[in-house]
């Protein structure tokens, strides 16, 4: 029984992490968002980017992801992040989930303008005592509507 629990356990860990990934984001909260992340974390949103002409860089370093995504978003975009059909491999210290996210980001002064995406998600864990963190995550898209300025600017 005792390896079920064990299981168990990462398994909801492991989605903890998405869900501080997204909730931190959606209520700009620093201290939960970084809670996510490793210290030499990366965030690769290039490829979901790329889908509508965006070029973002790599983002490297835990510091780096908190304070480019919630400083970007900061009084300018509203979000609100989904995050569903995580699945999970564990090997020991570490692994690797997969997770379907959907993205809303509406600009903050009008929320006519916005960006709505279903993002599959590929993000490799490490466990620091008994959490997980997120090491690397790649965003790719399957699909989005309205205008990407919601999310970059103009």
């Amino acid at each position: 029984m005792e390896p079920t629990i064990t299981d168990l356990r990462d398994r909801l860990e492991i989605a903890d992490a998405l869900y501080r990934f997204g909730l931190g984001q959606d209520t700009q909260d620093a201290e939960l968002f970084a809670s996510a992340w490793t210290e030499d974390a990366e965030l690769d949103f290039r490829p979901a980017a790329a889908k509508w002409g965006g070029a973002p860089p790599l983002m490297v370093g835990r510091d780096t992801i908190v304070t480019t995504i919630l400083t970007g978003f900061a009084g300018r975009v509203d979000t609100t992040h989904q995050v569903t059909n995580v699945r999970a491999v564990v090997d020991g210290d570490t692994a690797h989930a997969t997770a379907l996210v959907e993205a809303q980001h509406l600009l903050t002064a009008d929320h006519g303008t916005f960006a709505l995406l279903k993002n599959p998600y590929s993000v490799e864990l490490v466990r620091e005592g008994s959490r997980w963190l997120i090491r690397r995550m790649r965003i790719e898209n399957t699909w989005f509507t309205g205008d990407p300025v919601a999310i970059f600017g103009g």
